[in-house]
């Protein structure tokens, strides 16, 4: 069957992902039209829409093909290009990505992220128990929107006195709850977070420690210091990766929970363990529904060739139920294995923090199997307005204790 004969709605329109039902549209394209090519629209030029995980898996790996300096998120590269590109880590290729993202991996190693760990245990643990004794909160943003804030407080090693300032604006510069993003509060918090950042990090310059800002501020890349601005900027995407990925799965894995309550007796039986059960919950969720790349060189991909300079998105959200890789993709299955999922990128740009990130969700899965006996939800709940990122930004339940006490299984 030929595109056009598919009805596939505006994928840069944000209001698309909440109108239509996309496992279904992604179902088909994958079938019908693995590459195809998405028209011009108000939002701007045309673009390729890959949705099938080996062709995902394909052009993500393919360096050389394709580049990420020209933006990764179709909103950006609709208006012609990212300003962080060849600076931010995402959006930088060939030996300075090597070198950066060799920098900042040492701040992101098991070992250097010890203490961090610990206390995303602690702060889950106290957030869950707080949140049991009230009976009832607003999941996403009583609990799922605090823990991965304060973890890259902790990561970034923020003064404890700016932690509040900084909590807000951050929650303030994320905000995705309406239909036009973009407000003049939010462009405000993000310029008052480059501030602090900036101050930040000439206290670094004098008295570093081992956390990101000190590395980058004391560091040499391709033979240069990195500007303020380049530290900067990467400061401000440490924080959006580390909070998006990990808040939007941990709501989600809420709402599978009491949409499965077979799952939920998995879970809290220890019929599945944590680790398993935190891949299905990025696979089942996945938080950033895409990423794009732009082709430096004619290629083709499936059996259609795309041309140089053409936009290309890579669907996650659609790879991450291939049948041909998951069987049964449409069931949440925290037993599930193998779960080569794609909710943390895959090749070059895997994403940096992914260690963290499954900190946080398997503290939670374990905090929730522990100390709390039922969730119910209380309300309807809010999707997040966006074309790039996937889940709820409000989620009211009623959490029961465990009448059993809190377990003692081991971690």
């Amino acid at each position: 069957m030929s595109s056009h004969e598919i009805a596939v709605p505006n994928l840069a329109d944000p209001r698309t992902y909440a109108g239509h039902d996309m496992i279904e549209i992604w179902r088909r394209l994958r079938a019908e039209d693995p590459v195809h090519r998405h028209p011009e629209s108000e939002y701007g030029p045309g673009f390729w829409v890959v949705t099938r995980y080996q062709d995902v898996s394909d052009v993500l790996r393919d360096d050389k093909s394709f580049t990420s300096e020209r933006g990764n998120v179709l909103a950006t590269m609709l208006q012609g290009g990212d300003t962080g590109a060849g600076r931010m880590l995402a959006v930088t290729d060939g030996p300075r990505h090597t070198e950066l993202r060799r920098l900042l991996l040492q701040a992101f190693a098991p070992r250097a992220l010890k203490d961090v760990t610990l206390r995303v245990r602690q702060s889950v643990r106290r957030l869950l128990t707080e949140a049991v004794e009230r009976g009832e909160c607003d999941f996403a943003q009583d609990i799922a929107s605090v823990i991965p804030l304060e973890t890259i407080c902790d990561l970034l090693a923020v003064p404890a006195a700016d932690r509040q300032e900084v909590l807000k604006l951050t929650k303030s510069a994320l905000a995705s709850d309406y239909e036009s993003p973009g407000a003049d509060l939010d462009r405000m918090a993000r310029g008052e977070i480059l501030l602090y950042f900036s101050d930040l990090l000439k206290e670094r310059r004098r008295r570093p420690g081992t956390d990101p800002i000190s590395l980058m501020a004391n560091a040499e890349v391709q033979g240069e210091r990195l500007s303020e601005e380049d530290i900067i900027l990467n400061c401000y995407s440490l924080i959006m990766g580390g909070d998006e990925t990990s808040r939007l799965s941990m709501i989600g894995a809420v709402r599978a929970l009491v949409e499965n309550p077979s799952q939920w007796l998995a879970l809290k039986n220890g019929d599945v363990t944590v680790e398993s059960a935190g891949e299905e919950v990025l696979r089942w969720t996945t938080p950033t529904m895409h990423f794009g790349r732009t082709a430096t060189a004619d290629v083709k991909v499936g059996d259609r060739v795309i041309a140089a300079g053409d936009l290309v998105t890579l669907w996650f959200t659609a790879a991450n139920r291939d049948e041909t890789v998951f069987p049964d993709p449409d069931r949440f299955d925290l037993g599930r294995s193998p779960n080569k999922h794609l909710s943390l990128g895959y090749g070059r740009h895997f994403c940096l923090g992914a260690y963290l990130g499954r900190v946080e969700i398997n503290a939670m899965l374990d905090g929730l199997r522990t100390l709390v006996g039922d969730i119910e939800l209380t309300g309807p709940g809010r999707r997040i307005y966006s074309n790039f990122l996937s889940g709820m930004s409000s989620l009211p339940i009623a959490l029961k204790p465990d009448p059993a006490g809190p377990s003692r299984r081991p971690e």
